[in-house]
């Protein structure tokens, strides 16, 4: 069991980012995030080291890093079509936000570089491989 819990929240200038006169979409990103960060939370207390808890961190690092990429692409779509992208701006930017949310714990800090570099390595590193 590890003691540390991560801690995460919506940037308030995102927030302020939002055209939302209801407050759906600010609504929407707290309970995204307070739920982020509950299952971070609940993972690394069930976790055996800091290294497992990591582990799960850098799962969720890989998640917001594939949700950010794909917000992103939306940006230009949208405004292909005519459509306002600020929605997915404030979605991209809370990605990149929460990122870097928890590459500020310090005790995580050369765990998830560690668990990083051995999925580099466990994954493969193949020279020459084509799709061919």
């Amino acid at each position: 069991m590890v003691d540390e819990h991560v801690e995460l929240g919506v940037p308030q200038q995102i927030l302020e980012s939002l055209p939302d006169e209801e407050g759906d979409a600010a609504q929407d990103m707290k309970r995204a995030v307070a739920g982020m960060e509950s299952q971070l939370n609940r993972a690394i207390d069930a976790a055996a080291s800091e290294s497992e808890a990591a582990s799960h961190v850098v799962d969720a690092l890989e998640r917001l890093e594939e949700h950010l990429d794909r917000y992103d692409e939306f940006v230009p779509e949208l405004r292909a079509w005519g459509q306002s992208p600020i929605y997915a701006i404030a979605w991209r930017n809370l990605q990149a936000d929460l990122i870097l949310q928890l590459h500020e714990h310090d005790w995580l800090a050369g765990h998830v570089d560690r668990e990083r570099n051995h999925r580099l390595v466990e994954d493969g590193i193949r020279f020459g491989k084509s799709g061919d």
